[in-house]
Parts: C-alpha cells; structure tokens; sequence
C-alpha cells in the first residue's frame, strides 16, 4: 500500500529520493527512470508529437507528500518551475490528514462538442426540427467510435441553443453530449462533431460552420472538500483562531473582488496545473475552463470556499471542471506520464481528477495561510533564493551557502548574490 507520509525528504540525494519513493509507491525503481532522463522524452519521441521540433523543454518534477484521498495515500508528481509550490501543498496535506485528509468526487466523464448552424430562413423552426430527430442524430454520433461504445461511452443527449449576434443574425448552436470515458476526449467529440454536421444541414437548411468541442467542461467536474481541526493551524505564536479566521477573511476578500480572485485562483491552478502537466494532460484545456467557470454568473469569482463548521474547524471546498484523461494523447506517447499514472496509482480519468482538484485545495489553502500569517514572500523567498544563486554564477556547496545567506538578509536579488560570490572570491572562505 502507498505510504505518502515521507518525513524530510529533500534531505536526501537525488538517487536516494527515487528509491524512497518506488518503495514508497510501491513501483519498480526503473518506472521513475523518464524523469531523470531529460524528462523521459528524447528528440525523436518529440518529433512525432509536434511540428518543427528541434528538442526538448524540461521543467522540475518533484513528488507531494502527504496526500490522502478518499481514505488511500497518494504520491503526486507535479511539474513546475515556481518555488514552494510542492512544499506548501505537501505540508497542507500534512494537516488536512488530521481531518481525514482530503474528500473528492468527479461527475461522469461527459464533454460538450459545438456545432454552430448559420444561413437559417427560420432558426426557431429549425431548432424544433433537430429535436424531432434527436434520435436519429444520437444513433448516428454513436457509430462514430465502436470502441469507445464498447467501453460504455459515446453520445448521450443533444440539446440546442438559439443565439443572435449582429455580425451572423439569428443561428443555432447543437450541444452534443458525449461520454469519453478515460480520455480526455477531444479527438473523440471532434470527430462526431464532424459526422453530424452534414445531417444537421439536411435537417435545418443551414449551413453548418464551427465543429469543436467546448473546453468550459461544466458537465464534467471534479470536487474536493477537507477540514481542518483548528488546533492544527496554530504556529509560531498564531493561534488556531488567528489563523482559521485569517483565512476565511483571505477568501472572502477573492469572493468579493476580481482583482483580487485571480490571483487566488492562479494559486489553486498552481497546484492543479503542475499535475495536469506531469501526467501529459492539456493544462490549456484545463485553465481556460476553469477561469470561464469562476464567470459563469457573469462576474469573475473564487473557486474555492472556505469557512467554518459548528465545531469551530476550518472546512474548505473545491468545484471546477476538470477534463483530463488516461488515455489518448500524451498520456500515452510520453514515458515520464505514464511514470506519473503508475506512481499515483491511478486507474480512471475520474480518479485521476480526484487526486488534481484535492492538490488544487491544498496549494490554494498554502497561499491562503501564508498570506493571512506571515506573508507571502518569507516562505517563497527562501526557496526562490537558491533560484538567485543559480542565476549570480553560484556552484555546487555555494549554492546552498549563498542562499542561505539571501534569505537571512532578506535581500534575495541577483545584484546582491552577485556581492557576496565576490566578496568570497575575494577572501578566504569562512
């Protein structure tokens, strides 16, 4: 069984981490070799994936600890470059584990393929009519992909909106409705899109124009709630309270202001997007619907919520479209997401969106805590110092040394990093 409780990891060797951690996930140790290989995809992989290609664009891979979802212990593997992302929503997890750690759930893997009618004499009528063959359309969308079928997904309704716009008059858009299983299904739904569009032609008298899939995927979401004792909050001369209700009033500052929820909700997609991309998912995807969800009602908002229950305990929740899949894609073609599918121990595309939107709450619960106790940049900075140190010239044992230093001046900048390698150079080391 995955052990996601790993006690002072970064204190080991980058060799040894990758031996505690195949013990720990239970994976033999050559499943996490991609990852210290030039992020497992050479140059000729890449040039069957993209147009163009001269190489490869690597980023950090690091393993968050201490996640427990739905009662089962997870290692995720998150790829980014941003400090104390992993950090902080490891140690988050860490504390929603006295709380039973993290609940989630994700809807039925169901995506919303757009096919837009133009050139109608009477849009109204033309709408009544594609209802009237609602069957006939279904039973044609599902011959599309057998296998897909035989798995137990395809289409599963149409539904049709009629909209106006001064450039175009009156049209219709037809939403057909279709059940990807464990992919991320924009092949799948593009392809239908595609077959019924002369026959929606024939039924309406239209002309059928745009044939894509929507990535605002609210028919698919993934959902994630946690609570955490208010005695776990407390540090370093916070009380529980203190920190509890910092937090709540962090949030309710995102739900009132757009300025300042896109900033909260960057956060949350720090944690969601560094999943996305280390398992070869399309964080793209995954971004632009969640942005058009916080704006459903017309107004940018919060994704997330935070609050407290009767017992006085924090509880924090996550709601936001999350297509990704296990399948198809990158998932399949890039050695180091199949690495990250196996190590997380992941069977389904909605197992899958668990584990993402419970990060999501975590790292957005990190940011949210940092910034209601001792700010943002004390944590941050300390981490981004090492990134300084790298940039001033630094090497080997200097690298630590000098951004220890960066950190307890609380200058943490390239000119200053670049001083003191100067000054060393210049005197014997102490």
């Amino acid at each position: 069984m995955t052990q996601s409780r790993i006690s002072r990891l970064y204190q080991h060797s980058l060799e040894e981490r990758a031996q505690i951690i195949a013990q720990a996930g239970e994976v033999p140790p050559e499943t996490l070799r991609p990852w210290q290989q030039n992020g497992g995809l050479t140059a000729e992989q890449a040039d069957h994936m993209i147009e163009n290609v001269l190489g490869t664009h690597a980023l950090p891979l690091g393993i968050a600890l201490n996640f427990q979802v739905n009662g089962r212990d997870v290692l995720v593997p998150m790829a980014i470059e941003e400090p104390s992302v992993v950090a902080g929503a490891s140690f988050m997890a860490k504390l929603a584990r006295a709380g039973g750690g993290f609940f989630a759930s994700a809807d039925a893997p169901e995506m919303i393929g757009q096919i837009q009618i133009l050139d109608l004499a009477d849009a109204p009528a033309a709408r009544l009519k594609i209802y009237e063959r609602r069957e006939e359309l279904l039973a044609a969308a599902a011959e599309v992909d057998p296998v897909l079928q035989r798995l137990g997904g395809g289409p599963r309704d149409l539904h049709v909106r009629l909209l106006e716009h001064p450039a175009t008059g009156p049209f219709l858009v037809v939403h057909l409705i279709y059940d990807v299983r464990d992919a991320m299904g924009a092949n799948a739904i593009n392809t239908a899109c595609e077959r019924l569009a002369p026959q929606l032609e024939a039924i309406t008298g239209g002309r059928a124009h745009l044939r894509i899939l929507s990535n605002l995927a609210d028919r698919r979401l993934a959902r994630a709630r946690c609570t955490l004792p208010v005695e776990a909050l407390a540090f370093e001369g916070f009380s529980g309270e203190e920190v509890r209700d910092g937090i709540v009033a962090a949030w309710a500052f995102a739900a009132a202001d757009p300025y300042r929820a896109a900033t909260h909700n960057k956060g949350i997609m720090n944690g969601v997007d560094a999943v996305v991309i280390a398992t070869g998912n399309d964080w793209r995807a995954v971004e632009a619907g969640a942005h058009a969800w916080a704006a459903r009602n017309g107004r940018y908002t919060t994704l997330s919520s935070w609050g407290v229950d009767a017992q006085g305990n924090l509880t924090g929740a996550l709601e936001m479209p999350l297509a990704v899949g296990t399948v198809g894609g990158a998932t399949r073609a890039h050695p180091a997401a199949q690495a990250a599918l196996q190590l997380m121990g992941v069977r389904t595309a909605a197992e899958l969106a668990e584990v993402i939107v419970s990060v999501g709450l975590a790292q957005n619960l990190a940011a949210l805590r940092a910034l209601a106790t001792e700010g943002i940049q004390r944590g941050h900075m300390s981490l981004h110092a090492r990134q300084v140190a790298i940039a001033a010239g630094a090497r080997g044992e200097e690298i630590d040394r000098l951004a220890a230093q960066l950190a307890t001046e609380g200058v943490v900048r390239i000119d200053r990093a670049r001083a003191i390698l100067q000054s060393w150079k210049s005197s014997p080391k102490e």
